[in-house]
């Protein structure tokens, strides 16, 4: 007989949601101080389009590498000590892209350390995503996407930031060291404040399923809900690699107003996952879903052949687009608790695939098409999505903690 769910306490729950949050804005913050100085980097190492995407390929595999191991991680460590691992790889990484470029300006040392930087933010994203999981089944409602406007709000911050230093000439290793100096300040109170013990007992698990990571790749509901991840992240990461790019180089505007662009854009994605949750717990996550994979589509018309002010309209159209796919994919994943972080692992595998693939294809696309045009294969897949969007129906959620 299987023993009862113990619910933690509300305060338990109150406090972990305030760190989710903050994890959230910290990893997006991180995450956007690279982005943001990415037309930075492709100056003064002198690459073109091509090569930019095969050294911004280093931080995809570093992802990719480390997201099927995340959710052993997660399971064996738990969110709150993988996730400070995690940042502690992502802060060294960080600090060596700094110094590659501005220092020795070698693009093999760059390229090392974007794989840090990748591997750690990927491991990064999936401990933060099972606790803010986790949180959302215990309060028993749409809570997610506020999570990821958390991290889109950082990114804000942090892209503007990065566009003034562009802007002023600071170098982008003064600018990296400081996000790294910042991440050791704030992870090591995620230990503290994450939830004190998961929402099962291990009890609960049949023991054929206490390993359920290959269990996990055989499900055709995770598998599709992992496409649909997949183009949510394609849609995404396109805009946070190339949008300051393409505008720039495309529309002939100085590069920190290619990262203003890029600001828009991560504005919008915010204000959509704010909302977004009250179109969720009313309409529903299929409708919500298909409406916003379409707007994306809209926006990126408008990004590509709008002209220089329609595309800054565009961009912010494409961002409220790009807001849901990801964090509605991620509650889908961990609608049932049982394997919740083995299915995260997965769907967070398939849909940084995206970011492996996203890169060079857009590289290569730029070199023969321009960056500005390549945008256009974010259309095919929102259509690639749209087809496998039944996959992320709600299912029941546990008690809520009120």
């Amino acid at each position: 007989m299987s023993s009862p769910v113990r619910l933690p306490p509300a305060p338990a729950v109150k406090t972990a949601r305030a760190a989710v949050f903050t994890a959230f804005a910290i990893n997006g913050a991180a995450f956007a101080a690279f982005a943001s100085r990415v037309p930075d980097l492709k100056f003064q190492l002198g690459l073109s389009a091509g090569q930019l995407g095969l050294t911004l390929l280093a931080a995809s595999l570093g992802s990719v590498i480390g997201l099927p191991l995340s959710g052993w991680f997660v399971g064996r460590f738990g969110a709150a000590r993988t996730l400070v691992g995690a940042a502690t790889i992502q802060a060294v990484g960080l600090v060596g892209v700094g110094i590659g470029i501005d220092v020795l300006n070698d693009r093999a040392i760059v390229a090392v350390a974007l794989f840090l930087v990748g591997a750690g933010t990927g491991t990064f994203d999936v401990a933060m995503n099972f606790e803010g999981a986790a949180v959302e089944r215990l309060l028993g409602r749409a809570i997610m996407p506020h999570f990821h406007a958390a991290f889109s709000g950082g990114t804000v911050i942090s892209a503007l930031i990065g566009a003034g230093l562009s802007f002023l000439h600071v170098s982008i290793a003064v600018h990296l060291v400081g996000v790294a100096v910042l991440l050791a300040l704030v992870v090591p109170w995620f230990p503290r404040a994450f939830l004190p013990q998961p929402v099962e007992d291990d009890d609960d698990v049949p023991a054929g399923e206490k390993s359920g990571m290959r269990a996990a790749w055989l499900e055709p509901r995770t598998l599709l809900i992992g496409v649909v991840v997949l183009a949510a992240a394609f849609t995404e990461g396109t805009a946070n690699d190339w949008v300051a790019v393409a505008l720039s180089d495309g529309y002939q505007l100085p590069r920190w107003a290619g990262v203003l662009g890029f600001a828009v854009f991560l504005t919008a994605m915010t204000v959509g996952r704010l909302l977004g949750t009250r179109l969720l717990d009313r309409y529903g996550r299929l409708p919500v879903l298909r409406i916003m994979f379409v707007a994306a589509v809209v926006g990126c018309l408008l990004v590509v052949f709008g002209g220089q002010w329609l595309a800054f309209v565009g961009a912010a159209v494409w961002g409220v687009g790009a807001s849901l796919g990801f964090p509605v994919g991620m509650s889908a994943a961990a609608d049932e608790p049982r394997r919740a972080a083995a299915r995260m692992s997965v769907v967070s595998t398939i849909g940084y695939t995206a970011f492996l693939a996203g890169p060079p294809l857009l590289g290569f696309l730029g070199d023969h098409i321009g960056v500005l045009h390549s945008l256009l294969v974010v259309g095919a897949m929102a259509v690639i999505a749209l087809l496998a969007i039944p996959a992320v129906r709600e299912t029941d959620r546990v008690a809520r903690v009120d």
